[in-house]
Parts: structure tokens; C-alpha cells; sequence
């Protein structure tokens, strides 16, 4: 009988402890994220088990990419115990190793305002007081390059095959078949896994969540991704348009509200033409009304604004429609107690603690101040001339990160949602990053002026 590596929902402290010693757990590594979404950790033996759980493991957050100062770099790991797991990878006959993901917590035993998990959590907790849980179920696609020599990723996609071909077209089979065992074992319910669009394109979805799980889930996926891609001598990416002339890859985030007190699916109408309630179409119309002001947040990267351009079935237009996938926001096909909104622009690169925060008070604005969404785009709007986008009042996201940045400063809503902390150092690497592509000569440049002038 195969040994348990994960408890089961609820399980106790001392569950735990039985999994560590059955499966000769000897290290820990306790996991957070940076202000980007980048997975870092602090490895532990289990011995300490007890001081882990009690939130004692203490790190630097000085050095850590959009937190504490160096006068105010002692932080504090708290571990969520739901997110324990035994990494199928390190298992040996008597030897394993396992994860807890954790919020940072202040020196005095409050939430560090730094911590990305902690801005979802504050999400979540507003909601709940207004009522409503979140559910969210993302949908993250990534590339699998060829590596070189010495292990260096290359542009060169790891296959030719097209949008759900089997093998031996698709010579990443084998690689998607082994991050699908190794997520199974990690507590994961795969819904589907498949072939994506472009070359060398690959998506694995699994199921919903609450909305703070869901992000849990979405930090591990990458991280599983990349680890096994390496184990087969590949590089996992993320980056949206690594890759010009053919499709990026995307994060679309579903989601949903459910009422707490009527036990039910807010967004769910029966009687409505679409079954959509009131409630979601005020939500799509908080989507509508803030999605510029919080792109900078779910489209992070100055790569980002490459993949978010016409042609390549990436929603750059900003419309929603009940089942048309060239608008930013769509609904689909499922009702009742799986009505849901789809917002199709982010990417996965975004940090999802950010992402799903973001996009979460932007629907709940919308319900708050009983929006009304602009009419519904059924036709397609990607085949759309200028003039029949002009006539329909449909405007463009940002173009670029600088724009997407401007659009941000400009939004209350967002600022109060990220926290001050959180919207200064963000926005502040952010334009770094934006200054450093900016002022930097590209092989574009060269080529094209170079001999020119």
C-alpha cells in the first residue's frame, strides 16, 4: 500500500507527525513568496517539527526581493499546516523530504503587511464580512524549452506539435504524465491536461478552490513544473511571449462569489436569460470598470504586453460576452452551483496572491457600488477594424507596463487592496524594471538601424 503524503483536509498537528515518521521525513522546507510570486524557503530539520508549527523559524527579510529594511529584517515563518506535502521527488527507501507553505508574521505575532499571502488573506476576510467566500480556479499554460550543454534553457521549444495532438507529435507526453503523478501525490485533483496552441505549449488545470488555496496551489504547479521539466533535462517557462509570431501563455482566472448566509452561488439566476444574477453582472461590471487599473498587477512583466496584442487569442479588448472567447471577460458554459466569471487576460507570470486579490475587489467593487456592465459583445472582435471597435466603445488594456503602471497610480481601489507596503515596493521595482528595458539597446534596434543610419 502506497505511504500517505498529504493529511487529509483538517488533519491535526499530530497526523502530521505520523505522515513525517512513516515516510522518514528528515528535512522541512517552509515556503513563501517574494513580492514578484517567486517561491523561496527555509529548509529545517523535522526534529523541529514543534517549533515549526508554533511559528518560532525566524529569517532574513532583508535580503528577500520587496520586504523588510535591513534595520527591520527579523521575520517570522507561520506554516499553514493544510499545505503539507512529501516531495514524491526526494523520496528514497529512508528518506524524504517535505514542504509547509507559510505567511510571514511580524516579530509581535502579526501579519507582515510584505507578505503577498497575507494581501489575499485581508481579501478574503473583507469579503467574508460582506458575505461572500471566493472561489477562483486558474488556468495556467507554459512552454518546455531544450536545454543546452551545460543546462542552460535555449529558444528552442522542446516540440512542433499543435493544439492537442498526441504523441509522438508531442514529445511532452511524457514530461506533462510525470507532473501529473507528481501533483496527484501532492494533494492536487487534476481536472485536465492537454497540448496547448503554440509549439512546445502546455496546460495542466485542476480543480477550484477557495480562493487562498487556489493561489497555494498555482505557486506549487510552477514550482512541481519546473522541477520535474528539469528532471528530464528541459526548462519550464512562464514567461508569456517567449516566443514572437505564436501564442503566449495565460493565466485566465475563474471565478466566483458564494453567498454565506443562502448557502448558494451568487453569480446563479435560474430565471435570467443567461441564469446569471444581478450580483454577477455587477461583479463583470467592477471588472470592467477597474481591469486597467489593476493589469499591472495580473500582466507584471514588460514581456507581458507581447503577448497582449491582437492575433494571437490573447483579450486585449476590453468587453465581456457569455460565451465569446475574443472578450477579456467571459462566461462559461456551466451554471448552477459552477456559474462562474472568467477574465482572461492575466498571465502567469503574475504573482496569483496579487493576481487573485486584485481581480477579487475589483468584481467586489463592482457589486458594492451596483454596476451596471456595458452591453454584451457577441460578435467577434478580434476580426474588428478600428472603426467597428470605435462604434462599439470598445477600448484596448494598457500597451505597455509603463501604461499599465500610470493606469495603477491612478486607482484607489487597487492601492488600498495591495496596502501601501505592498503598492510602494511593487510599483517601485516595477518602474525599475521598466527604465532598465527602456533605456537598454535591443538586438531589434541594431538590426534595423544599425547600417541604416
Amino acid at each position: 500500500m502506497a505511504k500517505t503524503m498529504v493529511p487529509t483536509k483538517g488533519a491535526t498537528l499530530e497526523q502530521i507527525k505520523e505522515i513525517i515518521e512513516t515516510n522518514n521525513v528528515e528535512l522541512l522546507h517552509l515556503q513563501f513568496v517574494d513580492i514578484e510570486g517567486t517561491l523561496k524557503h527555509v529548509t529545517v530539520t523535522a526534529r523541529q517539527i514543534d517549533d515549526v508549527a508554533a511559528g518560532k523559524i525566524m529569517f532574513d527579510g532583508s535580503s528577500i526581493t520587496g520586504f523588510s529594511p535591513i534595520n527591520k529584517s527579523d521575520l517570522y515563518l507561520q506554516p499553514d499546516l493544510t499545505t503539507f506535502a512529501v516531495l514524491p521527488w526526494s523520496v528514497e527507501e529512508d528518506y524524504s523530504e517535505a514542504r509547509f507553505l507559510c505567511s510571514v508574521k511580524n516579530p509581535g505575532g502579526t501579519d507582515y503587511d510584505g507578505d503577498p499571502r497575507n494581501v489575499l488573506k485581508k481579501t478574503v476576510a473583507k469579503a467574508k464580512e460582506q458575505g461572500y467566500s471566493i472561489s477562483v480556479g486558474p488556468e495556467l499554460e507554459f512552454f518546455l524549452f531544450e536545454t543546452d550543454e551545460e543546462g542552460r534553457p535555449t529558444a528552442k521549444p522542446q516540440d512542433n506539435a499543435g493544439y492537442f495532438e498526441p504523441s509522438p507529435h508531442d514529445n511532452g507526453e511524457k514530461v506533462r504524465l510525470e507532473i501529473y503523478r507528481t501533483l496527484k501525490q501532492m494533494g492536487f485533483t487534476i481536472e485536465a491536461l492537454h497540448h496547448e496552441v503554440a509549439q512546445g505549449q502546455h496546460e495542466i488545470n485542476f480543480k477550484y478552490a477557495d480562493a487562498l488555496t487556489a493561489a497555494d496551489l498555482a505557486t506549487t504547479y510552477k514550482w512541481v513544473v519546473k522541477t520535474i521539466a528539469k528532471q528530464f533535462g528541459l526548462h519550464a517557462s512562464f514567461m508569456p511571449k517567449p516566443i514572437a509570431g505564436i501564442n503566449g501563455s495565460g493565466m485566465h482566472v475563474n471565478i466566483s462569489l458564494f453567498d454565506d448566509a443562502k448557502q448558494e452561488n451568487a453569480f446563479y439566476d435560474e430565471n435570467d436569460s443567461r441564469q446569471l444574477s444581478e450580483k454577477a453582472y455587477q461583479f463583470i461590471g467592477g471588472l470592467i470598470d477597474n481591469v486597467k487599473n489593476f493589469v499591472a498587477v495580473t500582466n507584471p512583466l514588460v514581456n507581458s504586453y507581447k503577448r497582449l496584442v491582437p492575433g494571437y487569442e490573447a483579450p486585449c479588448y476590453i468587453a465581456w460576452s457569455a460565451s465569446n472567447r475574443s472578450a477579456l471577460i467571459r462566461i462559461p458554459n456551466t451554471r448552477g452551483a459552477g456559474t462562474r466569471v472568467e477574465i482572461r487576460c492575466p498571465d502567469p507570470s503574475a504573482n496569483p496572491y496579487l493576481a487573485f486579490s486584485v481581480i477579487a475587489s475589483a468584481g467586489l467593487d463592482g457589486v458594492n457600488r451596483n454596476v451596471t456592465p456595458p452591453a454584451e459583445v457577441v460578435e467577434d472582435i478580434f476580426s474588428m477594424n478600428q472603426a467597428e471597435l470605435d462604434e462599439l466603445k470598445i477600448e484596448n488594456l494598457p500597451s505597455s507596463l509603463e501604461a499599465a503602471l500610470v493606469a495603477l497610480g491612478e486607482s484607489e481601489l487597487i492601492k488600498e487592496t495591495l496596502g501601501s507596503h505592498v503598492y510602494n515596493e511593487y510599483t517601485d521595482l516595477k518602474r525599475g524594471e521598466w527604465d532598465s528595458f527602456r533605456t537598454t539597446v535591443h538586438g531589434w534596434e541594431l538590426e534595423a538601424y544599425h547600417t541604416k543610419f
